[in-house]
């Protein structure tokens, strides 16, 4: 049988590997790529009218010509247009959306929708989303102490962070906007990644009761290899279905379903190759300790 704790070191480069890249490009390009929902801006939607030509880098180059203002355009459906820009004046909301509707002829007076989000609002954003996100994994590891032992939680939310990690480090190095659907998709990746690494520990369990004497490396190598067929399989389903929204949806929905498709396949690999190989090592430590010191 394929020994998963022997191979442990080998499994969790990968992850590694991943966020070192994501720490060099943070540096390279100098932070994240952070949206308008985190550091502050204006969101103008506008009805498209079904103009062929007005594409987002049409509309992009359109507003940088006639204002200056470089914009980020977004399709947030097949008539509507999302465009997002940094802290503007009222003056300059005007522009923007006079030198959309003179290029491309279009026949609305306003725009459909303008919000503007502050600084302020940014920062607080940011920090409610770190504090979901502590709230969530605390929650975790105290069920899973209760449930199990307090070592699965703490192997639980480790993995968990590492789950986080190599998302944020995906979303760095290809420079990818960080906004609210970014901090959603990061809390949903989370309730489902703990699912596996779950499934898996209660197998572990019973395992252990059932064969007290064995080491725990090769109880948690065969309880890994009775669960993995279902851990893939339920990953395997949920990804078609993600990959087919991104595929077939709307930008505002890629957007979502983005981190989901890096999170199933990355909570995945730590459920099965990460979490449960680091708690045998860590419980074949204590037993190799507690051995040493009654040998004494």
């Amino acid at each position: 049988m394929f020994s998963f704790t022997k191979n442990k070191v080998w499994f969790l480069l990968l992850p590694i590997i991943i966020i070192a890249i994501g720490v060099v490009f943070y540096f390279v390009n100098g932070g994240f790529n952070m949206d308008i929902d985190f550091v502050g801006g204006v969101k103008m939607t506008v009805a498209t009218e079904g103009k062929a030509d007005m594409t987002n880098e049409a509309v992009k180059d359109a507003v940088k010509a006639a204002t200056g203002i470089d914009a980020t355009v977004q399709s947030v459906s097949t008539n509507q247009m999302m465009i997002k820009t940094v802290p503007i004046t009222d003056e300059q909301k005007d522009a923007v959306f006079a030198a959309v509707k003179e290029k491309f002829s279009l026949t609305e007076e306003q725009p459909l929708s303008t919000s503007t989000a502050s600084p302020n609002f940014g920062i607080e954003m940011q920090q409610k989303a770190l504090l979901f996100a502590l709230i969530a994994a605390l929650l975790m590891l105290v069920y899973i102490s209760i449930r199990f032992e307090w070592r699965s939680g703490v192997m639980a939310v480790v993995t968990l962070l590492m789950n986080v990690l190599v998302m944020v480090s995906v979303y760095v190095t290809f420079q990818v906007p960080i906004n609210t659907t970014f901090v959603a998709a990061i809390l949903t990746i989370i309730g489902y990644s703990i699912n596996d690494t779950i499934v898996i520990f209660d197998r572990i369990r019973e395992n252990v009761r059932m064969s007290k004497k064995e080491s725990y490396n090769t109880i948690v190598d065969r309880s890994i290899a009775q669960s993995i067929t279902r851990s893939i399989n339920t990953s395997i389903t949920t990804l078609i279905t993600i990959v087919l929204l991104y595929i077939l949806g709307v930008p505002s929905v890629k957007d979502f379903a983005f981190p989901l498709i890096i999170g199933v396949i990355i909570g995945t690999y730590t459920s099965i190759f990460v979490a449960s190989p680091l708690w045998a090592a860590w419980k074949e430590t204590e037993r190799l300790s507690q051995k040493q010191k009654k040998s004494r």
